[in-house]
């Protein structure tokens, strides 16, 4: 098998920059000052443009009835620590949240079928758009559009802590 010979690239010959011209150095006086090194001009700063807050979101009297009416129909079934929470302009899906809490998951089953009872009677009959958790009872999830109603288990509630989440919505607790 024929191997290739390797070839050696010639070495490049010296080639230097220019070389600089060398000014000469003026002599210092005595009485002069010295001068500062010239400055940059600095970018011209942008005048702060300012924004006015965002109105508050428009009161929705439906769903803050919706919200009490399922706040006092859990008190009904001795619910534990209730609380709406005003969710308007904070998200996307509902203007109130209520929250509550009991002592064993057939209560809280309980509790949340007796809400859904209670709401499909009358004249305003409503009903649930969608709901999560009743077999189980630890955290029932009642959707009613534009009012959510999370009833948890005392020691669920403390683990996903939803009332820390919306720390910053403004509440109301029933009792």
């Amino acid at each position: 098998m024929a191997t290739k010979k390797k070839t050696s690239t010639p070495k490049k010959t010296g080639t230097r920059a220019p070389a600089r011209k060398k000014t000469a150095a003026k002599p210092k006086s005595k009485s002069a000052a010295p001068r500062a090194p010239a400055r940059k001009k600095a970018p011209a700063k942008k005048k702060a443009r300012v924004v006015a807050p965002p109105p508050p979101p428009a009161e929705n009297a439906h769903a803050k009835a919706l919200a009490h009416r399922i706040g006092q129909l859990l008190l009904d079934k001795k619910a534990q620590d209730v609380v709406i929470l005003d969710m308007r302009g904070m998200t996307s899906y509902a203007d109130y949240i209520v929250i509550a809490s009991g002592e064993a998951d057939r209560q809280v089953s309980a509790m949340a079928e007796h809400v859904q009872i209670q709401l499909k009677q009358g004249s305003d009959a409503v009903r649930a758009l969608s709901t999560e958790g009743m077999e189980t009872g630890q955290w029932v999830l009642l959707d009613y559009d534009e009012v959510v109603a999370h009833l948890f288990l005392g020691d669920v509630r403390a683990f996903y802590d939803l009332d820390g989440l919306w720390a910053d919505a403004p509440r109301e607790k029933l009792s």
